[in-house]
């Protein structure tokens, strides 16, 4: 069986944290046949993860222009024509709209924002001949959250630059696409998933009755990483139906771990 991604070079952004989604995404597409570089702040972790899928590691801030441009080089440099950027940075701040404060709103929309815009920018320039880029957005882009304002906000936002790329770059081959998870077993929600009866406030909300996993996501990359794909401009929500229902309330939420602790008692 052909893999589907065999040939391309593909750089995925947000992988230095051990098991995360954007490692998850870099290890399958390693197998479909890509040769991966690797990118984020922790040069060691990325190392590390770059040599178990025969890959490539660049120590990269997406804040920081001129290190996104260096790392579309070094890609280019060390596997040849960029066919594939992905996106998988993210800060899952959750903080009380009135609470939230100019450093975190500043921080937020440098990671979120401005970084993601300098990505897409630099892989415009780079993806001559076509190719995909692939933005991991969220749900809460899309449905409420309390306390989450400034992280929908800004993935949203983000959502939109997408489709703005997907329409002024179609006629040179680039395809431009969201992927929305949900609440997803993550290193990044590794504590809320410890806190008993958290997880399951949530899980009424999804048709398919279960929890997303990075594996999902990664699924739904390759897809749209691939040639098959004929889609642009578009949002995935792969969150087993959330967005069809909603997220659980703060008073939910605090109920279910309320039962879940005095059932532990």
């Amino acid at each position: 069986m052909s893999k589907k991604l065999e040939g391309k070079v593909a750089i995925v952004i947000g992988a230095a944290g051990r098991d995360n989604m954007g490692q998850v995404i870099a290890q399958r597409f390693a197998r479909e046949g890509a040769r991966v570089v690797v990118a984020g702040r922790s040069i060691g972790e990325l190392e590390r993860f770059a040599g178990t899928i025969g890959g490539a590691a660049k120590a990269c801030d997406i804040t920081r222009k001129d290190e996104v441009l260096a790392l579309f080089d070094f890609a280019g440099n060390w596997g040849g024509q960029v066919d594939i950027a992905v996106n998988a940075t993210g800060w899952g701040l959750l903080k009380g709209f009135t609470d939230t404060t100019e450093d975190e709103l500043d921080r937020i929309t440098e990671l979120q924002f401005k970084g993601p815009f300098y990505f897409f920018q630099a892989a415009v320039d780079t993806l001559a001949r076509g190719g995909s880029i692939i933005q991991i957005s969220s749900a809460t882009a899309t449905i409420m959250l309390n306390d989450h304002a400034a992280y929908m906000g800004t993935k949203a936002g983000t959502d939109h630059v997408v489709r703005c790329v997907a329409h002024e770059y179609g006629e040179r081959g680039i395809r431009a696409n969201s992927i929305s998870p949900g609440l997803t077993d993550t290193p990044m929600t590794a504590g809320a998933k410890d806190v008993p009866g958290l997880f399951d406030s949530f899980l009424s909300g999804y048709p398919l009755g279960r929890i997303g996993t990075k594996e999902d996501i990664a699924a739904a990359a390759v897809f749209l990483a691939s040639d098959e794909c004929f889609m642009t401009g578009q949002n995935l929500q792969v969150n087993g139906g959330l967005t069809l229902r909603r997220n659980p309330t703060r008073e939910e939420i605090q109920a279910a771990v309320a039962s879940a602790g005095a059932g532990q008692a």
